[in-house]
């Protein structure tokens, strides 16, 4: 993850500095960015910022391309992981703003400067001096860490074009620069790309009481409905009204189009020439390099198996959604894509007893967001309080986290944001922000979760199951983090700087913890304070598998879109592709009227390694097996797991943190059982 800017799973920044223990010695970055303490008040300040910031950087590459003497760790290596540090924190300052600045100047200003950092960082990556100088370290008498630190900075330079000649890389620096200008600007256009559609009060028949009581009509007497989360996704999954979940599906998957085909097409073009360019068949192969699953022949085999194992699952839901479809449309011999949502509720209420919205009543924000807290405390043994700082709205909640007990009571592990509620031109999605990596003895880790969320409590901030999983799978991110920031020495792997496609495994596993009873009952509470039923846990729990079948397909539709799309130049027509590579996989194909490609963020950041999340499932319900040997709440296990998979971030091979925890390599088996229990 922290090789190349292009391949970062999560950018960062931070509002105000963390208070260092006396016997920390300021790193590269503290003493440069972590005056920052307080959000800028306009795009002058941030221009002013961006330009200390890129100036810095260049001072820096600089003296590391004139160092003189014999190249070693401590002074090479070390400037060397310094100055990419300063780089990714300047990044993600900029990073931050444009996902969360209230007004579009400080947006754009934010968005322009990405461009310029990650210029710069082509420029490193492009620098013959400096890699000549880290090639010379040696590096035979180091420990491990250090040794693959070396190693991955050394076959980053060469998969970024270092072997070209002057005027070859100069061209792939101009290729790189584009590149970045495009993805920033297709980030820019999702965030923007925010629709309404208006709906007669009766169309919102079937929506909970509180989502009707907070949609009042307008004079007009229509109700107006968002694109965003907490609008869509109960209306998708209880109106009753097909025509109204068809309007706001396709104005869901019609944002940012048909402007952001032209970004689409300039970063998969590029991006192809650059891969030619360095002597690659394609970017996909590029990309993969440094990854598990390592060739595009892999990802393909390895989303076909996954098919296999998923397809009997999935038709079994097509089939039960089917016959409760025909219910009301006698003799249909398929549904409709925005029907699925809505059916999959039906189903689960006439098949197994569960009914979401009663199980939505004991999910308010507050609660759930104290709940994860706990869990965190009791399964890691942690401490989490409030952490006075400055914040970018009235709304974002922080927090500071250290150890509870031990030899090392009191100790500050680090820091976090929660900004978890929609605000105009905001990042729609949800994502967990590294805002400074920890790097033992000398920087404590602090990070963000940037979310869309009801807010509040049971009369404004209900929110649906799958919002609690959305929650805990975010905050899986920032324990790796954190946790993952304590014994690391370099900057270069600690936190998630393990190989990309295991990033999303640890998050994926935590996900169980919503559907253990024990968990839910300490803050899953109805507005009265009665603790939810165990009985409704256990219909939630025989639910759960229906639908999994689908749903994995239709991840694995979307991983071959993101993996086809960059194996060759831009289709000409990037709709009518996207919907092909989908249905490869997906039961439901896309109808013409979607056009998911152009609000497909991971597009950008991803790339076309979409797959990530479907391998990282894999590995995910690999490692949960240990807990459910062992008990959910076992507080060994849980130790375990964060010392031997979390605590080291990057600093091992992915696939040796899981075999230490696992005791054997990874399975694929723990996941085919998984998608086999709709039955």
């Amino acid at each position: 993850m922290r090789q190349t800017l292009s391949a970062m799973l999560l950018a960062g920044s931070m509002f105000a500095t963390p208070a260092v223990a006396a016997p920390m010695k300021p790193n590269a970055v503290d003493t440069f960015v972590g005056n920052v303490a307080a959000t800028p008040a306009d795009a002058a300040a941030i221009n002013a910022m961006c330009d200390r910031f890129v100036n810095e950087i260049a001072r820096r590459q600089t003296a590391l391309e004139g160092e003189k003497g014999r190249a070693t760790i401590p002074t090479t290596l070390q400037a060397y992981d310094d100055l990419t540090d300063l780089l990714f924190s300047s990044l993600g300052e900029m990073t931050l703003y444009r996902e969360v600045m209230a007004d579009a100047p400080r947006r754009d200003a934010a968005a322009a400067c990405e461009v310029k950092i990650n210029a710069a960082n082509t420029k490193i990556s492009l620098s013959r001096p400096i890699y000549e100088r880290l090639k010379a370290v040696d590096v035979s008498k180091a420990d491990s860490a250090t040794k693959l630190l070396h190693s991955r900075i050394i076959g980053s330079f060469e998969r970024s074009g270092i072997g070209l000649p002057d005027a070859e890389r100069a061209k792939a620096q101009e290729l790189s620069d584009k590149i970045s200008q495009a993805g920033t600007a297709f980030d820019q256009a999702i965030a923007a790309g925010r629709k309404t559609v208006t709906a007669d009060p009766a169309e919102l028949e079937g929506l909970p009481a509180d989502y009707i009581a907070a949609h009042k009509p307008d004079a007009s007497g229509n109700v107006t409905l968002s694109t965003d989360y907490p609008d869509l996704f109960p209306v998708m999954s209880y109106a009753k009204s097909s025509a109204l979940r068809q309007r706001i599906y396709e104005a869901f998957l019609t944002r940012a189009w048909p402007e952001n085909d032209a970004n689409l097409r300039t970063m998969i073009d590029l991006r192809d020439q650059l891969a030619k360019l360095v002597g690659r068949k394609d970017f996909a192969s590029l990309v993969l390099e440094d990854k598990m699953v390592n060739t595009p022949e892999k990802v393909v085999a390895l989303l076909d198996d996954m098919a296999s194992a998923a397809r009997p699952a999935a038709d079994r839901d097509y089939a039960r959604k089917l016959a409760v479809y025909r219910l009301d449309h006698p003799g249909a011999t398929s549904f409709n894509v925005w029907d699925n949502s809505y059916l999959t509720n039906l189903v689960q209420k006439q098949d197994f007893s569960y009914d979401r919205q009663e199980a939505r009543k004991y999910f308010a924000y507050n609660n759930v967001r104290d709940g994860i807290l706990r869990l965190t405390q009791d399964l890691f043994g942690v401490k989490i309080t409030p952490w006075q700082t400055a914040k970018w709205d009235p709304m974002v909640e922080t927090y500071e986290i250290s150890e509870a007990s031990g030899p090392e009571a009191g100790k500050l592990l680090g820091r976090f944001y929660f900004d978890s509620h929609p605000r105009p031109g905001k990042y729609d999605h949800a994502n967990m922000i590294p805002l400074r990596v920890g790097v033992a003895g000398r920087t404590i880790p602090v990070g963000a979760l940037v979310m869309n969320l009801p807010a509040g409590d049971h009369s404004t901030g209900l929110m649906e199951h799958g919002d609690v999983q959305t929650f805990l799978h975010e905050f899986g991110h920032m324990l790796h983090h954190i946790f993952g920031g304590q014994t690391v020495k370099w900057a270069g792997v600690s936190s998630i700087s393990t190989e990309w496609d295991f990033a999303e495994a640890p998050s994926q596993m935590l996900e169980e913890w919503v559907y253990d009873y024990d968990t839910l009952s300490r803050f899953a509470v109805d507005a009265q304070g009665k603790t939810i039923p165990r009985d409704l846990v256990e219909k939630m729990n025989k639910a759960r598998y229906f639908n999994l079948g689908m749903a994995d397909l239709r991840q694995l539709g979307y991983s071959n879109i993101s993996l086809r799309l960059h194996q060759g130049p831009a289709p000409a027509d990037l709709g009518a592709r996207t919907r092909e590579l989908a249905a490869v996989y997906d039961l439901l194909p896309l109808p013409p009227s979607t056009q998911s490609q152009a609000s497909f963020g991971h597009l950008n950041g991803y790339s076309a390694i979409y797959y990530t999340y479907e391998w990282s499932k894999v590995i995910a319900d690999d490692m949960f097996t240990q807990f459910a040997k062992n008990g959910m709440r076992d507080t060994a296990t849980a130790l375990r797991y964060r010392t031997l998979v979390l605590g080291p971030g990057g600093s091992k091979p992915a696939a040796e943190l899981v075999a230490d925890f696992l005791g054997r390599p990874i399975s694929i088996d723990a996941y085919k059982a998984e998608v086999a229990k709709d039955k």
